[in-house]
C-alpha cells in the first residue's frame, strides 16, 4: 500500500502496466484517470478506482485540478520480487491504440 501525491496540474507517471492488480482510493483532489479497457473518467475524492494488472495498459492518473494536490491511496497486489509497475514504449502504444 502506498500514499501518492500527485502536484497540481501534473500528468502523472507515463503510460504503464502493473504486475498485478491495484486498488485505489482518492482521498484528495480529483484524478484524471484512463485505462485500457475502461471508460477514461475524473475520480473526486471519496470515491476508488481498480486496475485489472497483467497486460492492460494504465495510461493515467493525472491531476485533474490546477491549483490543489492529488492524493491516493494505492494497493497493488503482486508477485514477490515483480517491478510494482513498467513503462510502456512509444511502440507498443501505438500497436494497441485501438484498444
Amino acid at each position: 500500500m502506498m500514499l501518492l501525491e500527485v502536484p497540481p496540474g501534473d500528468a502523472g507517471t507515463p503510460p504503464h502496466r502493473h504486475s498485478g492488480p491495484v486498488f485505489g482510493y482518492v482521498l484528495e483532489g480529483e484524478m484524471l484517470f484512463e485505462a485500457e479497457g475502461q471508460p477514461g473518467r475524473v475520480i473526486p475524492a471519496g470515491e476508488q478506482f481498480w486496475l485489472p494488472g497483467g497486460d492492460a495498459i494504465h495510461y493515467r492518473s493525472a491531476n485533474n485540478r490546477p491549483r490543489t494536490w492529488l492524493k491516493f491511496l494505492s494497493t497493488m497486489i503482486v508477485p514477490a520480487g515483480a517491478p510494482p509497475l513498467t513503462l510502456v514504449g512509444e511502440e507498443e502504444l501505438e500497436q494497441r491504440r485501438a484498444r
